[in-house]
């Protein structure tokens, strides 16, 4: 018996160490750990079916883009990320915190892409925050935003002529909503909108909820091209509270109900620029332009 006893309790210690060995091996950073990183930094929305279908899609482009590197996402807009984890529970990264995890999980090298529209305020905002942990990594490289450069502004007007060609026809007045800023950058909405009238697409029209052009501008400019149909997209990655509300909401001062009541026939397209195919590669060219 004391045999027996001895030999079942040494099956016993090998079966605990095999155990041991095994849950150690475990602890091994897996290949997606030692990646270098692409951050998709976006504003946000709490909009879960356009936060998917934009910003998820940009991501997933990237993704399928990279496929050597792991790519995260962090928002700018803490009102946005408070929004979501308090409703559902999810969490995600501020732009401070996902530089603390790529720190912390000991990251190399990282490519910073944002999603913005414009060199504005959420962009400035985000490299400012950026900046302090340059010193810890290996590489770092950034990324622009979607207009930068000449080649951008003629690239979007591309972009959102394939994307809207449904709904373009001579009596048809294509208005875009834009977010609008104080910045300087602001001035980005007037040049795509003289870029649509220089290629010849004098139906289309951009104003901005919180800056210049105005919805009153776009009104004048629609009358003075003698068109009674009005179709609304938003000038946005994403297709969150501007769209739903600002833009196509049902209360008195929306754009659709506006537009309406100045006796134009409206519809509203509840789509962000973020669901454009070419906008999603619009983007995906501007990580291997920093790459490069």
């Amino acid at each position: 018996m004391d045999t027996l006893q001895k030999t079942i309790g040494a099956v016993v210690v090998l079966l605990v160490a095999l155990s041991l060995l095994n849950c150690q091996s475990t602890t091994v950073k897996s290949d997606d750990q030692e990646k270098p990183v692409i951050l998709v930094v976006s504003f946000g929305t709490s909009f879960n079916d356009s936060r998917q279908k934009t910003i998820g899609a940009i991501e997933e482009a990237v993704v399928r883009a990279y496929p050597d590197y792991a790519v995260r996402r962090a928002f700018t807009s803490q009102i946005v990320i408070d929004h979501i984890f308090q409703r559902d529970g999810e969490k995600i990264d501020n732009v401070t915190e996902a530089m603390n995890r790529l720190v912390n999980d000991k990251v190399k090298d990282v490519v910073i892409q944002p999603t913005h529209l414009m060199n504005g305020i959420e962009e400035k905002e985000m490299l400012s925050q950026i900046q302090p942990f340059e010193g810890k990594f290996r590489s770092i490289t950034y990324g622009k935003p979607v207009l930068s450069s000449d080649a951008d502004y003629t690239a979007l007007v591309t972009i959102v002529r394939e994307g809207t060609k449904a709904y373009d026809n001579p009596d048809t007045a294509l208005v875009f909503m834009g977010h609008g800023t104080e910045d300087a950058a602001n001035a980005d909405y007037a040049r795509l909108a003289a870029l649509f009238k220089e290629q010849g697409f004098s139906n289309y029209f951009i104003g901005t909820v919180e800056a210049t052009p105005s919805l009153d501008d776009v009104i004048v400019q629609v009358r003075e091209a003698a068109l009674e149909k009005v179709v609304l997209f938003p000038l946005m990655i994403v297709a969150g509270d501007h769209a739903n509300n600002d833009m196509a909401g049902d209360e008195d001062d929306s754009w659709k109900s506006i537009l309406t009541a100045e006796g134009f026939s409206v519809e509203a397209v509840i789509r962000g620029l973020g669901e454009y195919p070419g906008l999603q590669a619009h983007i995906v060219q501007h990580v291997a332009d920093a790459l490069k």
